[in-house]
């Protein structure tokens, strides 16, 4: 069964702060508590194990997607400074996510290669990412809860949270571990193509990436079914036509090696904690 919750549903409302108590000086107004009511409402209808799910990378035109499944303990106060990850530095990211990972339940991590997003669109590798992430859990979760809407093609019974890693603690959590891990895998992968700033921008189409799109071409770890990679193809082939120039090779065809950060293990979704342990080590 899958549900959804909107933003402003009563569920979903922050508790809000008691007037009728003694303000502890003039003009104070009691904090609004962080997080909303409804993971604690789905722990009491569904089982304490809720696993929050996230994924990062629809958005850019180059890497995999990457998902993240974490089951939080029920009985404990939040993370301080947990948050949605894209108000969060790349710093504070990697600093929380040695907290997640220390105190959670239990956390694993999926994703969906280049090749099957452009084979099956990224709706769709964005749910084969989750999917992947929340298979490989070592401990059952009672229920699942996931950013955004319904995902009717996810086979696995949810609620899906309407920004939900601005309202869950839970998906938060999985929001930054995803990321922390596919934005090591891009620096690395920046390392071999250096000429995308991939250690910046993630994949993301920024100014310094089309400029080695225009440069340099695309590689294998390049979103072609994207309009941004589809027209610079289709210029690419229309300047070289004009101009009567040989044909330009696309940068390093191939098959990823060994020096892709285990590319083909990611792809399938064979990234696990271990990966995250070693890639967060290097970067404390």
């Amino acid at each position: 069964m899958q549900e959804e919750v909107e933003p402003g549903a009563p569920q979903s409302t922050p508790e809000a702060p008691n007037h009728d108590q003694k303000q502890t000086r003039r003009g104070h107004v009691p904090r609004r508590k962080r997080w909303t009511t409804i993971e604690r409402d789905l722990r009491a209808a569904k089982g304490p194990l809720l696993a929050g799910v996230d994924e990062v990378g629809r958005g850019p035109i180059a890497g995999p997607v990457v998902a993240c499944a974490v089951i939080m303990p029920a009985e404990t106060r939040a993370i301080a400074g947990v948050d949605d990850s894209k108000q969060l530095t790349a710093e504070q990211r990697v600093r929380l996510a040695v907290k997640i990972r220390e105190r959670a339940v239990a956390f694993s991590l999926g994703a969906a290669s280049v090749h099957e997003i452009d084979r099956i669109n990224i709706y769709q590798a964005s749910v084969l990412a989750m999917r992947r992430a929340l298979e490989r859990l070592v401990v059952k979760p009672d229920h699942v809860v996931i950013d955004g809407r319904v995902m009717r093609t996810l086979p696995i019974p949810h609620t899906a949270v309407v920004h939900g890693d601005a309202r869950c603690f839970s998906i938060a959590c999985a929001s930054i571990l995803a990321k922390v891990t596919r934005d090591l895998l891009m620096t690395r992968l920046g390392v071999r193509y250096p000429q995308y700033i991939w250690d910046h921008n993630a994949g993301y189409t920024t100014r310094a990436h089309v400029a080695g799109l225009t440069s340099h071409g695309i590689t294998p770890h390049h979103r072609r079914s994207f309009c941004r990679i589809s027209d610079l193809l289709l210029e690419v082939e229309r300047q070289t036509a004009l101009q009567d120039l040989e044909p330009r090779a696309l940068d390093d065809v191939g098959m990823p090696d060994e020096d892709d950060f285990d590319y083909e293990i990611v792809a399938g979704a064979e990234l696990g904690p271990d990966d995250l342990d070693q890639g967060l080590e290097q970067r404390l």
